[in-house]
């Protein structure tokens, strides 16, 4: 079936456009109007890309049929298992398309190794089991590798993360890894990972690790809804303990945020989201998207850098080709908002008419936040 969106006002990445029509081709975004058996009157209101989370782990079909209900047509799976769960939401015509790391790699001994299913699959001990390891993932279906760098409690030792990173990377795959701490992103860094996911709780990103990060065009998905939640007055003591970091600061963390896109670094919108009974917070999935967008405008980047990092630049860094921005031949994964979002970001919450992969849902309606 074919649709023509008519009055709407495009977000390209850049700009709003003035008021024009989209054509929904089927799963396709198309180019001719003819043929249109639905129109839709848009009446001025902004179209964008449909968004991605581009951190969270799924529990299963319901996360998806939720997401896509908030705008997240695209999902980011920074660590799941076992392969046959990741692929049984695979592929869901409608909801939304899924990237998974699979299982991540982790210590013996580290907070993520008491996690059932990927605690176990995923312990490396040395760097000599590096490439069996990384090989195994991207067999059993991985997208990308994750490793969980805890420091300063149990991690991989430095040989063993250079040697993930290397094996990924000689077969042509991203790698993210996960740092909460200063001394975790630092060594992230050092083996030329892709991707910092979190930020530093303990102490900001200096001007030097910035300016390094941008240099080699790393990237980071900084999920300062999770951050938030850890370092809340509501959140036990004990659970920073556990993870070995007294004296944790959302300021740390926001500040890292701001160092980071001074500098010229990608900023990607993630959230973390999961449903781990003792995960810290109770954000829930595609809402929390929406938090992040704030926080991220509210850690300084611009309400346009911010689009772009629910939209562009995940398509772009993570090699989505045929997403991330409103054009003929994309997926058709389109979000109507009213009110304008370049103004004031909580208008993203104002979701009119959602599509994903063509089809559309009923959206939820988020009251804006003051």
């Amino acid at each position: 079936m074919k649709t023509a969106l008519r009055n709407v006002r495009v977000f390209d990445g850049r700009q709003l456009l003035s008021p024009g029509t989209v054509v929904l081709d089927g799963d396709r975004i198309g180019s001719d109007t003819s043929g249109a058996t639905m129109v839709v009157d848009g009446a001025g209101a902004v179209l964008l890309p449909g968004l991605t989370d581009a951190h969270l782990h799924l529990d299963g079909r319901s996360a998806l049929e939720r997401l896509v209900r908030y705008g997240v047509t695209t999902a980011l799976d920074m660590a799941n298992a076992p392969p046959e769960f990741v692929d049984s939401m695979r592929g869901v015509r409608g909801l939304p398309d899924i990237r998974s790391a699979g299982t991540a790699a982790l210590a013996p001994g580290s907070v993520h190794s008491h996690i059932p299913e990927i605690g176990e699959r995923g312990l490396i001990r040395t760097a000599g089991e590096a490439e069996r390891f990384v090989t195994e993932r991207f067999a059993e279906g991985s997208d990308f590798l994750k490793i969980l760098i805890d420091l300063p409690g149990p991690s991989p030792d430095r040989a063993t993360i250079d040697a993930l990173v290397a094996t990924a990377h000689g077969l042509g795959r991203l790698v993210v890894a996960h740092a909460l701490s200063y001394e975790a992103a630092e060594v992230a860094q050092a083996a030329g990972v892709d991707a910092l996911t979190h930020t530093p709780l303990d102490r900001q990103l200096d001007r030097t690790a910035a300016d390094r990060m941008a240099a080699a065009g790393r990237i980071l998905i900084p999920t300062l809804v999770m951050m938030e939640a850890l370092t809340a007055p509501s959140t036990p003591p004990e659970m920073l303990a556990e993870w070995a970091m007294p004296g944790a600061s959302y300021d740390s963390a926001r500040a890292s945020v701001a160092a980071a896109y001074r500098a010229g670094v990608p900023v990607l919108a993630g959230t973390d989201t999961n449903t781990d009974a003792e995960a810290a917070g109770t954000f829930t999935f595609g809402d929390s998207l929406h938090h992040e967008l704030e926080l991220l405008v509210d850690a300084g980047l611009s309400t346009i850098d911010a689009l772009r990092a629910a939209t562009v630049l995940p398509a772009e860094h993570f090699g989505l080709t045929d997403r991330g921005v409103v054009a003929p031949g994309r997926r058709a994964d389109l979000v109507l908002v009213d009110g304008d979002p370049l103004h004031d970001i909580r208008a993203v919450r104002s979701i009119s008419r959602v599509w994903c992969d063509g089809i559309e849902h009923t959206p939820a309606r988020l009251a804006k936040q003051s």
